[in-house]
C-alpha cells in the first residue's frame, strides 16, 4: 500500500511539473486529447469548458503542459485550427482563448492583436510573462468560460513582455501594452489554472483591508 501510495504522488508530482522540460514524453498530447482534437476537421469548434460544471472546473483550475513546436505535427495543426474556430465561432465570438478552456491541458493560446493593423487573430504557443509594469489599468473582461458575466478589474499590468515559441520552433520576446496586454494576462492565466474571478477576489479582499 506505501509502494502504491509512492507510485500515485510520484506520478502526480510528474505530471504537474512537466511544463518544465523542453523535450521529452510530457510534451506530447495524450491519446485522449488526440481523440478529442482528431474526432473532426479544422474548422469545427470544440466544446468550451464552463466553469459552472463541476467536471469541467476542476480541469479549468489545472495548470497546463507545454507543447513541442513541430510544423509537422498533425495533431497540432489541427488543435490550433480548431482553438481558432471555436474563439470565432458565432456562440462565442471572443477576442482570445486557451487550449484548457476546450479540454486540452497545452499552453496554447490565441490572442486578437487590437495593437496591429486590421487587428490580427495570432497563435502562440507556450507563452509566458517575464515582466509586468508597476502601471495597472482598468479593464472590464468576460469569459467564454464563465457565462451571462463580466467584472471591471483594476490590477491588470499596463505593459508587460512576454515569451512564446512559434509553430515553427521560433522563440520570440515581446513588449505589450494596454487591452491587448490584458488579453494576453487573461489567456496565460488559463494555462496556469487562473481565473479573472480570482484576481476579482484579491482585489476586494484588499479593498475591504484598506478601510
Amino acid at each position: 500500500m506505501k509502494y502504491s501510495y509512492l507510485f500515485f504522488v510520484l506520478t502526480l508530482l510528474a505530471a504537474c511539473t512537466g511544463g518544465r522540460s523542453t523535450r521529452g514524453e510530457d510534451l506530447a498530447f495524450t491519446a485522449a486529447q488526440r481523440s478529442m482534437i482528431m474526432d473532426a476537421s479544422g474548422d469545427v469548434p470544440m466544446r468550451v469548458y464552463k466553469i459552472d460544471n463541476y467536471s469541467d472546473s476542476i480541469l479549468l483550475r489545472t495548470p497546463s503542459a507545454r507543447v513541442e513546436p513541430d510544423l509537422s505535427d498533425a495533431v497540432l495543426s489541427r488543435f490550433i485550427d480548431r482553438l481558432y474556430a471555436t474563439v470565432r465561432d458565432s456562440m462565442s465570438m471572443g477576442v482570445g482563448i486557451a487550449a484548457p478552456q476546450v479540454g486540452i491541458l497545452k499552453r496554447v493560446i490565441w490572442v486578437q492583436r487590437f495593437d496591429k493593423e486590421g487587428y490580427p487573430f495570432e497563435v502562440y504557443l507556450n507563452p509566458t510573462i517575464t515582466k509586468y509594469s508597476d502601471k495597472t489599468q482598468q479593464c472590464r473582461e468576460g469569459c467564454l468560460s464563465i457565462p451571462n458575466r463580466s467584472d471591471t478589474l483594476n490590477s491588470r499590468a499596463y505593459s508587460i513582455t512576454i515569451d512564446y515559441d512559434r509553430r515553427d520552433g521560433t522563440h520570440h520576446t515581446e513588449v505589450v501594452d494596454d487591452f491587448t496586454a490584458v488579453i494576453f494576462q487573461h489567456e496565460i492565466d488559463h494555462l496556469d489554472g487562473i481565473l479573472y474571478l480570482d484576481h476579482l477576489a484579491r482585489e476586494r479582499r484588499e479593498a475591504r483591508g484598506s478601510w
